[in-house]
């Protein structure tokens, strides 16, 4: 892959995996942020608030250097790591991935706690659609009613990703583009009278 692509999940993806009477609910959500793991994780609380353990890891950035992981309450190690180490083994990023138990009255001991967790996590990430992604910028451009066919063209050149516009004597584009091209863009944009750019962040 090259230097700004990533691996993800395009939509959210669910797994079961059953072992003596004990059901374990793997889901799996693509996040782009740390507030977005605290609200999935409250809301997964709430839609699931009669399990026993509610167990996650998620893993956010282009380098997959910001994770965090939790047994909730099972032993050490034998939940959250587990759902870490399937989530790394496909080098996936900005995912969160949850495992919901529903105690069945049989204690699985660590080996089967272990292996449990692993399962259910294996069965949601089998299910959701992988696709690959790119690190993008997010910027603000304002022109001249009169540039708007010359910049539409530019911005349809470099694949970005219109979110808002607004086209009337003084027109504005809320866009994203992808990193690796933002250079290039800029050199052009910056070379063209009446135009400003910003970075929004």
């Amino acid at each position: 892959m090259e230097i700004d692509e990533y691996l993800t999940i395009k939509v959210p993806s669910q797994g079961v995996f059953k072992d003596r009477k004990s059901r374990f609910i793997g889901l799996t959500f693509p996040i782009l942020t740390e507030n977005s793991f605290k609200q999935t994780i409250k809301q997964i609380k709430k839609d699931y608030n009669d399990a026993s353990h509610h167990c996650y890891a998620y893993v956010l950035g282009l380098n997959r250097n910001t994770f965090h992981s939790s047994d909730d309450g099972e032993p050490a190690n034998t939940a959250g790591v587990q759902i870490l180490a399937q989530i790394n083994s496909k080098q996936l990023t900005n995912i969160l991935v949850v495992v919901v138990r529903y105690f069945g009255g049989i204690k699985l001991g660590v080996p089967g706690l272990i292996n449990s967790y692993r399962q259910a996590t294996s069965e949601a990430l089998n299910n959701a659609e992988i696709i690959k992604e790119f690190e993008k910028s997010n910027f603000k451009i304002n022109f001249k009613y009169q540039q708007i066919s010359y910049i539409m063209n530019l911005l349809k050149e470099y694949k970005c990703q219109i979110n808002s516009k607004i086209f009337e004597l003084e027109c504005n584009i809320d866009f994203k583009i992808r990193k690796s091209f933002e250079p290039d863009l800029l050199k052009k944009i910056n070379s063209i009278k009446n135009i400003t750019i910003q970075t929004i962040n």
